[in-house]
């Protein structure tokens, strides 16, 4: 129990009776429990995480499991939570720890930094949770309980005022409860320190601060500067064949969606909306033929990504196999006839899963 005089002191009085003492990764909270949870946590919510963290777990329950699985294994558990780098990452780090450190984390927040996928913050939340180094955090929720507490203007993502952010969080820390006390800091900012309507009568912190003294809480943390988001447009092509496959693209490991299964693409003026490009799909995919008379045009699709909209143009189209050149497309490293049953675990982009299980539910839609 900490002294109600200090900062830490009343967090970790707070956190025994009112903190989060359940969530599935404080259950042997060991290196690699904390450490994916960590991961899956980056910008995604508790509650979103909690179902994909306990299958995650379930298919591979240490780093030597999760080191030797294929890498599409892996993204398929990842379907859906998005930022599909953090998948693939974890892999890499997991592989890396296997190889380098013999499946054991190392326990210094340096050396954990240098794993794939791990910063600053989420190297100090795996040595506080997991080994009880004192180490500091700054995830969103810490962020925007100290820019209130200390009345910090600006937004917390510029330089200086990151800067700023990571000197109090280590000077606050406490001598003892280190897990504890990081853990309080997560919950105080997830459950009463939240974005919109924080709970400050309900916050041990409230009384002194400066934010909410000033009647000004609304006005931190510092908002981001607005930025329109630009919109691209794509047309994507639905090759179904007689078996009610659909012929995926297996797309690079850099840039949106690396390393995930999408449908073949082709650029699409947003202005138009015209399916053109679909004509160039016939001496691509060898082997196939494309009844392109029969293409439908399945409804637009806008994907919201940090920095702009995608807006999708799905275009139908039923292909047919000849016997000699049928394997061209299926059998390569690149391609893959995917069945709309999901049955086959690969990794999906979000919009591709939902735009096959439309598919699966009308396999006769109307065109537009």
């Amino acid at each position: 129990m900490g002294s109600q005089y200090t900062f830490a002191g009343q967090v970790l009085d707070w956190f025994v009776t009112h903190g989060r003492h359940d969530l599935p990764w404080q259950q042997n909270p060991t290196p690699y429990r904390v450490w994916v949870s960590e991961i899956m946590l980056q910008q995604t919510q508790v509650a979103t995480v909690i179902p994909y963290y306990q299958r995650f777990i379930a298919r591979f329950p240490d780093v030597h499991v999760l080191a030797a699985a294929p890498v599409d294994q892996v993204l398929h558990l990842w379907t859906g939570l998005g930022y599909y780098a953090r998948a693939r990452n974890l892999h890499k780090a997991a592989q890396q720890v296997r190889a380098e450190h013999q499946g054991h984390f190392p326990n210094s927040v340096e050396e954990l930094e240098s794993l794939p996928g791990i910063g600053r913050s989420t190297a100090g939340a795996i040595a506080a949770l997991a080994m009880h180094i004192r180490a500091p955090i700054l995830d969103g929720n810490v962020k925007r309980v100290l820019t209130r507490y200390f009345a910090i203007a600006g937004y917390p993502e510029s330089s200086a005022v990151k800067s700023r952010l990571w000197e109090l969080a280590e000077s606050l820390l406490p001598e003892s409860g280190i897990a504890a006390y990081t853990q309080a800091m997560m919950d105080l900012g997830a459950t009463l320190c939240t974005r919109s309507q924080p709970d400050c009568g309900r916050c041990p912190l409230a009384d002194r601060c400066q934010a909410l003294a000033a009647d000004a809480i609304a006005t931190y943390p510092g908002k981001k500067p607005r930025q329109n988001k630009p919109v691209k447009a794509v047309q994507m092509i639905i090759l179904r064949n007689g078996q009610g496959e659909v012929l995926l693209e297996k797309r690079a490991e850099t840039g949106i969606w690396g390393g995930l299964y999408s449908l073949p693409e082709r650029p699409l003026a947003k202005s138009t909306g015209q399916d053109e490009p679909a004509a160039q799909c016939i001496t691509e995919f060898n082997g196939l033929s494309c009844d392109l008379t029969a293409a439908i045009r399945l409804p637009e699709v806008r994907h919201s990504f940090t920095h702009y909209h995608l807006d999708i143009f799905p275009l139908l189209i039923e292909a047919h196999q000849t016997a000699d050149g049928a394997a061209g497309a299926a059998d390569s490293d690149c391609w893959l006839w995917y069945p709309l049953n999901h049955s086959l675990e690969v990794g999906l982009a979000a919009p591709v899963k939902k735009l096959l299980s439309r598919l699966a539910e009308d396999p006769h839609p109307i065109s537009r």
